[in-house]
């Protein structure tokens, strides 16, 4: 989807690349040892990038980032001032990057337009806010060169920061429609992660270029390669995690429980819902383990429900069926939150947790559509649920299911995002 807000970004981005790119050139680059060695090292960050998904989904280059930002934050060189522009720092931030994404684009996994827009615009709101002061002497003047410059570059980097979160949950919100707060909000966490590793280290290298010059680069460069590789550590053993709960839900569709791919559906939507209703990326995760495992409890029962469909039982079967299930989630070593959700989720839904809410509603939502008992599909079964909103459905949850399956389609399931 693109809205004006996406080409907004964009188009401010390209028309500032090419007045840099087209500048850089006519006037030659100053201090080229300079820009080659931030070059250099941002082209490496970005040779070093991985795939957008976990931990560093939000930053798959910190190296790069880093770099990026300690040269717009860079006043002098081994204790000499120095010359470039903004408009020199965004070239070459540009070129950099481009020349170390050009192997990722070779395999097909070049990065998104928007993040490199967004990479563009922040590195150039920082170099903004700090080249004019401190070339013209003003920002010496009233700071120094102490402790309250070190202040001030910290204050300017979570500006940097803050901006660049404004840029990616407007992005996001123009090609999903989940609301917006929620997602700033997000990406406000995301940049207490590595986020805020990348600005320190940004920091220290233009500080440390200050006075040792261009050595201190590469001394700068370890702890944030070392602190990339345990993100990535992490990463996997998330992956792998959730393949495991995974692996365990699709149990029950092995067993003949339930459906091909209802817990799969139930995942998806849950997560959908739970965006709408703007839960944090945490919930969402527990969200969705608790999801693929609802339905886990029929594997101890001795007769299974016709279709799987536990919406159509009575309270009571319900409700010892989620119980098994919370059972049996305890075994298999998942969070307590998420073994309470799944016993929970046939309860009154005044007496539930938020999440065991949503899983119930979207639960019985899939039931409905899928059984031929109700040839409507998805207006019927919606229908239904807000017919059962006095005890067992919460209205605001049914409505949000409404609104999410009205924005992509009558059936259509929103794909689950990473755990």
């Amino acid at each position: 989807m693109r809205t004006p807000a996406v080409w907004t970004v964009r188009g401010a981005a390209a028309v500032l690349t090419v007045a840099a790119l087209a500048h850089t050139l006519w006037n030659g680059v100053a201090e080229p040892g300079t820009a080659l060695a931030f070059g250099a090292l941002i082209a490496v960050g970005e040779l070093a990038r991985r795939d957008p998904q976990g931990a560093l989904g939000r930053h798959p280059a910190p190296l790069a980032s880093a770099g990026a930002l300690a040269y717009a934050l860079l006043g002098q060189s081994a204790g000499q001032p120095t010359r470039h522009g903004v408009l020199q720092i965004v070239a070459v931030v540009v070129a950099a990057a481009l020349a170390g994404i050009v192997p990722h684009i070779a395999r097909g996994r070049g990065p998104a337009l928007d993040r490199l827009s967004r990479r563009v615009l922040t590195v150039a709101f920082a170099a903004v806010c700090f080249q004019p002061l401190y070339n013209s002497g003003r920002l010496e003047q009233r700071v120094g060169q102490g402790p309250y410059l070190v202040l001030f570059l910290l204050l300017l980097l979570g500006l940097t920061a803050l901006c660049d979160a404004v840029l990616a949950a407007v992005l996001a919100r123009a090609r999903t429609g989940w609301p917006y707060g929620p997602l700033l909000r997000d990406e406000l966490r995301a940049q207490l992660g590595i986020g805020s590793a990348i600005c320190a280290t940004g920091v220290v290298m233009a500080l440390g270029a200050a006075v040792a010059g261009l050595w201190a680069l590469p001394v700068f460069s370890v702890p944030l390669l070392l602190t990339q590789l345990s993100f990535h550590r992490i990463t996997a053993i998330r992956t792998t995690y959730r393949q495991t709960i995974t692996s365990l839900a699709r149990a029950t569709e092995i067993a003949g429980c339930t459906p091909p791919g209802h817990s799969r559906r139930v995942a998806a939507l849950s997560c959908a819902v739970g965006r709408e209703l703007g839960l944090s990326e945490r919930e969402l995760t527990v969200l969705e383990y608790a999801a693929l495992m609802h339905d886990i409890g029929q594997l101890s029962l001795v007769d299974p429900v016709p279709d799987g469909a536990t919406a159509e039982l009575p309270g009571a079967e319900a409700r010892r069926i989620a119980e098994l299930g919370g059972e049996v989630a305890r075994q298999t070593g998942v969070p307590a939150e998420v073994a309470v959700i799944v016993e929970r989720q046939a309860d009154p839904y005044r007496e539930q947790p938020p999440s065991a809410r949503i899983v119930r509603t979207v639960n019985a939502y899939d039931d409905l559509v899928g059984g031929s008992r109700h040839p409507g599909g998805s207006l019927a079964a919606l229908e239904r649920l807000r017919l059962g909103t006095g005890h067992d459905y919460q209205p605001e949850v049914v409505e949000c299911l409404a609104r999410v399956l009205a924005r992509g389609g009558r059936d259509r399931v929103v794909p689950v995002p990473p755990g």
